[in-house]
């Protein structure tokens, strides 16, 4: 804590009982490089750095390391495939906890003798890894499953993940895809569901989310966090590659629903008059060194040709009667706090 401050000619000065508790304030601008392309961004704050993980390689993940959620440097892969993992393309959307000791990702995969892809969970000793899979696939009941998502909450761990899948030829306009979150508790060993059948927790209802698409009616992208006695899931919607993709969110009072959405939604969307097209498949930050609340999320490289290729977007936000309020998106220069060590 700050024990006192001393202005000398325009300056100042924090004495402090440690400097590791000073947070100071930086400018960026989005989109955050590097990395130069990423998408399905998450971040964990460990031991006073942070880890950026995503969509970011053909044969695995990526890792990042920072130590002011600005600047990232490179630690090469975290989670590579090897020639016997179950998993061997389609690496999507990685999350890690920190949980009784150990590391675990959680990322989905697709193996060659599978239809569609399943969630994976894989362990490692650092956050950087080398994480080795540890149930793969997680669990398996013959439908197609990506966007895991692990929240602690009370010692009990639950996932989220949406179920994928598709009505005719979507490919060829004669169909569509469509993506449905649902959640259930993890074992202590997180090995098995347990609890009963899997809940059903969102699925396209409102307007923004295209609930009649004829090409994409999904809901994805979850992240689950508490504040008081409110658990708040925020999501994306529509096709990650279309420009109305967004950011909702939902509350409730229990980890598994029921689940509320906000009328207002969406809390993030698209601003083509300022470059910004497609932003989703948020990670939610509640940062232990400076109190503050961040947002990270993906948008498209190209605004006026939205594709698979994506950035990385850090935005802050609050939280009032019971309202997520995004600070964004945003093009401009902007302040962030940061921890100085």
């Amino acid at each position: 804590m700050i024990s006192s401050r001393l202005f000398v000619s325009g300056f100042f000065i924090f004495l402090a009982i440690s400097i590791s508790d000073i947070v100071l304030a930086q400018e960026y601008t989005n989109p955050v490089r590097p990395p130069a392309s990423i998408a399905d961004p998450f971040v964990l704050a460990d031991d006073g750095d942070y880890y950026l993980y995503g969509t970011s390689a053909g044969d695995g993940f990526k890792v990042w390391k920072s130590d002011d959620l600005l600047h990232w440097d490179s630690l090469g892969y975290a989670f590579r495939k090897k020639e016997d993992s179950w998993g061997q393309e389609s690496f999507w959307a990685p999350e890690v906890i920190h949980y009784r000791g150990a590391y675990y990702m959680i990322y989905s995969a697709k193996s060659p003798e599978e239809v569609g892809l399943r969630l994976c969970l894989a362990i490692a000793e650092q956050p950087a890894g080398p994480f080795h899979d540890l149930y793969a696939p997680l669990f398996d009941r013959g439908f197609s499953c990506i966007d895991g998502h692990l929240f602690v909450d009370g010692g009990q761990v639950y996932l989220y993940y949406e179920m994928v899948g598709s009505v005719g030829t979507h490919y060829n306009g004669k169909g569509y895809l469509w993506g449905m979150i649902y959640g259930a508790e993890l074992s202590e060993d997180l090995s098995t569901l347990i609890g009963g059948e899997p809940k059903l927790c969102l699925y396209p209802t409102q307007d923004w989310e295209n609930p009649g698409s004829m090409f994409a009616r999904s809901t994805e992208g979850m992240t689950v966090f508490k504040m008081d006695t409110t658990y708040y899931m925020t999501y994306s919607a529509n096709h990650y590659a279309d420009p109305q993709y967004g950011v909702g969110f939902a509350t409730a009072k229990s980890p598994l629903g029921l689940w509320t959405k906000y009328a207002g939604n969406p809390i993030l969307s698209q601003d083509l008059n300022i470059g910004v097209s497609g932003p989703g498949h948020n990670a939610i930050l509640l940062d232990p060194v400076s109190n503050e609340h961040y947002i990270f999320y993906h948008s498209h490289a190209d605004p006026e040709n939205p594709s698979h290729r994506r950035v990385l977007n850090l935005d802050r936000f609050e939280v009032k009667d019971g309202v997520i309020q995004i600070l964004g998106p945003t093009r401009s220069p902007t302040d962030v706090p940061f921890s100085h060590r």
